[in-house]
């Protein structure tokens, strides 16, 4: 008798590197898939093998370009097009995160708008890590597994045994991340204080809180340009701490930032994989942590119907 329904895992082109750790862990074979391109740049996903009454995983992140973001869509619906059970969205990096409001007159809120697409497309859930503002769980009208990395950040820090250890925000925004990390480490908290002269673009700059004789921990959702995170690491440096490390889970790195990286105080940036390195540029000073245990431990949860609460440590 049939009992249950069978999962599978597929992938997106862009996250196939990671998707291929999730099914390991989850010791399953990745599902078979192709994309035909055509000559104009327009492409197709489609299924090599059948889907029907299954409950398909589909993994993706939607990291630039915009092709990432509809290729899962076209694969989303295609899924449920080929009579899938259930199919749920598996965004490591859900992009477009910082488009959460309308923060000056007359722009999108792309954050909805993505949300309002895949649900259009057919998600009946979605599963993703440390999207840069809660509030997006909101936007969706189907259940949101929202990961966070301090389940690997946390073990890794205190394995660094520190002593004098002080946990940063690099902005006022994430002032509540590093309050909870400051909170369970034991650990005094810093708040840098930053205006910008505009997007991706740093002006002044300061700390409140003691850095003096500090081993500092900067905690963020992402690194993009890495002008924040480095300015702060090389001002923290100016003002006396021991060391300065930067935790980030997503490695948006765009522009100068692996030079900036590499020319800067910080001691280490640790990243997980939710986004590839770039390739043929000076990655010495990154460490990336994979993230596929956790989320093949989660999938196999929700699949199961069994808490995922286990896996939040903060």
């Amino acid at each position: 008798m049939y009992n249950k329904h069978q999962i599978k895992f597929f992938t997106g082109r862009a996250t196939r590197y990671l998707a291929e750790d999730m099914a390991k862990s989850f010791g399953i074979e990745l599902g078979k898939s192709n994309v035909t391109v055509f000559s104009d740049g327009e492409f197709q996903p489609s299924f090599d093998e059948s889907v029907r009454g299954s409950t398909v995983f589909i993994i993706q992140s939607t990291f630039p370009p915009t092709e990432n973001l509809f290729e899962l869509l076209l694969m989303v619906d295609a899924a449920h097009r080929a009579s899938a059970y259930k199919v749920v969205a598996v965004i490591p990096y859900f992009g477009w995160a910082r488009q959460d409001r309308k923060d000056k007159p007359r722009v999108s809120i792309g954050a909805k708008m993505v949300a309002n697409i895949l649900c259009a497309a057919g998600v009946d859930r979605v599963m993703t890590m440390d999207l840069h503002a809660d509030q997006i769980q909101g936007f969706f009208d189907v259940p949101v597994d929202h990961l966070y990395a301090s389940s690997i950040f946390v073990p890794y820090i205190k394995n660094l045994n520190l002593e004098n250890i002080a946990i940063a925000a690099p902005d006022m925004g994430g002032a509540k991340r590093a309050n909870a990390y400051a909170r369970f480490l034991d650990a005094s908290l810093i708040i840098c204080h930053k205006n910008r002269e505009k997007a991706n673009v740093v002006g002044e700059m300061t700390a409140i809180g003691d850095v003096e004789g500090k081993n500092v921990v900067i905690l963020d959702d992402m690194v993009d340009t890495a002008g924040t995170l480095t300015k702060a690491a090389d001002m923290m440096m100016e003002k006396g701490a021991l060391s300065v490390r930067a935790f980030a889970t997503h490695p948006v790195l765009s522009g100068n930032a692996y030079e900036r990286i590499a020319n800067s105080s910080l001691t280490e940036l640790v990243v997980t994989n939710t986004i590839p390195l770039r390739e043929g540029v000076d990655t010495s000073k990154i460490r990336v942590l994979c993230v596929a245990d956790l989320f093949a431990d989660v999938i196999n949860k929700v699949y199961n119907y069994q808490s995922i609460s286990a896996n939040f440590i903060i």
